[in-house]
């Protein structure tokens, strides 16, 4: 084999397993996050990584929530199933995405953010959620300071 047959091979390689993209399965909503401060949870009793509960008004549904996530920008809805939301938000520039999930429990919405890559995110998820809280909270759906 060539040597430009040997780089054309590992070229398709490389771009192909770095477009392959990384998707979330399982629900990880009450997990709480690693170590690496790139993670925000309802969840998650440490400082770095933990929200304060979203105390959701009655009758509100995954469908009044998924509305609300999917009015951020470079939203795509990843997986909807009962009570349970996993939306990827996708950076403009460089393509990072990140992983909302959301699920209805109890009265109370459960949401864990998190970037797929790199070490720390620079507040990106924390700042989005607090956002959606707060359009949340604009429409109805969640109750401030309960």
């Amino acid at each position: 084999m060539t040597i430009t047959k040997l780089f054309t091979l590992f070229s398709v390689i490389l771009l192909t397993a770095c477009g392959a993209g990384y998707k979330t399965t399982t629900d990880r909503t009450e997990e709480p996050c690693g170590d690496s401060p790139r993670c925000v949870s309802t969840q998650d009793s440490r400082e770095e990584f933990k929200l304060a509960p979203f105390k959701l008004a009655p009758d509100t549904n995954i469908n009044q929530i998924e509305t609300v996530a999917l009015s951020f920008d470079n939203a795509e809805v990843a997986a909807l199933e009962d009570n349970y939301l996993r939306v990827e938000y996708t950076s403009s520039v460089f393509r990072y995405v990140d992983d909302m999930e959301v699920k209805i429990l109890d009265g109370e919405l459960l949401v864990r953010s998190e970037a797929r890559i790199g070490y720390y995110d620079f507040d990106v998820n924390r700042k989005r959620v607090e956002a959606f809280r707060a359009k949340l909270i604009e429409t109805g759906l969640v109750i401030a300071n309960p």
